[in-house]
């Protein structure tokens, strides 16, 4: 029986633990909170530091394949697990590019990949002095940063007093109509597959990500644009696994690469239930070396994070529950967090049906009805 480990505990290991407990295989988890979603779940769970080398190497040692949920964990670890035969995915020079944004966005620029116009400082206070400065700009820490923590939007001069006070890339902004992803997957082997064009829709008066739908509404142009760009950018990382390539959509039809994620991720969570094969089952597959799952939709979906509400913070119940699954085609997910927090992601619903005005009012209903309190 192979072996597997996973470095990260946290929801997405616990929702590829629910599709790789049905294989013939053995996981064990490393994660650095004893509580970590995936803990009662793992064959074998691992309480530790997945960024310090010596207990990367211990854990990885005596296993077959070692995979992530989470990019910021020891590369050199994983290179050297590499070095003695282990197959580690994605691959740890794919992993270290992206890592560093300074060094992702030079990946692009040098393999011709559509992105933001940027610039590098390893001295964030040189902002200050540099000429020929137009504001607005954005701010993104190079390591580190995740779920929008590392960024800070520049309005002007006056907004250099809340400058990040760390090495930096400063991105001109998109001219944005939409944000989107493509979830692309290689194997071993080199094949490549994508799934439909994931859209983002944000809800304008709170600026924050309303839901996510996929296959998108945008025409057939745009996607296949965007799907091809998410394979060049895989092709070139050289890697099996599992990628999100996230991007900005222009008013001008243009597409920008913004970042890429060497894992699973939020925009393929509606994959479980919509896709023939999810990113999760992708994600052991390419693990395990075997072939890759049909990317092909059963049907249209959108994907409702469930968010620890504000002025909310202990432990988590969901509020409503029983109007949300009074919607059909309606799907639960929970995330095992014992502790809620305002902003904490808990959880998120996924919403099935082909007919989208419908599934808007779904959403809306979800949105409107369901919250994630502390326990009272």
């Amino acid at each position: 029986m192979i072996k597997i480990g996973i470095l990260g505990g946290g929801q997405l290991g616990y929702m590829f633990l629910q599709n790789a407990l049905q294989y013939p295989c053995e996981i064990s988890i490393l994660d650095p909170a004893a509580d970590a979603p995936c803990a009662p779940h793992a064959h074998n769970f691992v309480h530790g530091d997945f960024k310090d080398y010596e207990t990367v190497v211990e854990f990885g040692k005596n296993l077959d394949a070692i995979g992530i949920e989470i990019e910021h964990v020891n590369v050199e670890a994983l290179r050297y697990l590499k070095s003695i035969g282990k197959k580690v995915v994605p691959d740890p020079e794919a992993l270290a590019i992206i890592q560093d944004k300074g060094v992702q966005k030079a990946f692009y620029t040098s393999n011709n990949i559509p992105t933001a116009p940027y610039f590098e400082l390893e001295n964030w206070e040189d902002l200050k002095s540099k000429k020929d400065l137009s504001y607005p700009i954005f701010q993104k820490s190079k390591k580190d940063g995740y779920d929008g923590k590392g960024v800070q939007f520049l309005k002007s001069e006056a907004d250099l007093e809340k400058m990040l006070q760390t090495p930096s890339i400063f991105e001109t902004p998109a001219d944005l109509n939409r944000e989107i992803a493509v979830v692309t997957v290689a194997d071993h082997l080199g094949n490549i597959v994508t799934y439909p064009t994931v859209e983002f829709i944000i809800n304008e008066e709170y600026n924050l990500l309303d839901y996510l739908l996929i296959p998108s509404s945008l025409s057939k142009e745009v996607t296949d644009r965007a799907e091809e760009i998410a394979r060049d950018v895989v092709k070139a990382l050289k890697s099996p696994g599992v990628f999100a390539v996230e991007m900005f959509l222009n008013k001008d039809n243009s597409i920008w690469v913004n970042e890429t994620a060497s894992r699973v991720h939020n925009s393929g969570h509606s994959t479980i239930e919509a896709a023939y094969s999810s990113q999760f089952d992708q994600m052991l597959r390419t693990l395990m070396e075997l072939p890759l799952g049909s990317t092909k939709l059963f049907t249209t979906s959108a994907m409702v994070n469930l968010i620890g509400a504000e002025g909310e913070t202990g432990t988590a119940e969901i509020k409503n529950i029983e109007k949300l699954l009074e919607i059909p085609g309606t799907f639960l997910h929970w995330y095992a967090k014992a502790i809620t927090k305002p902003g904490r992601k808990m959880g998120h619903v996924t919403l099935v049906n082909d007919d989208l005005q419908q599934l808007k009012q779904n959403i809306k209903q979800v949105n409107t009805t369901v919250k994630v309190v502390a326990k009272k």
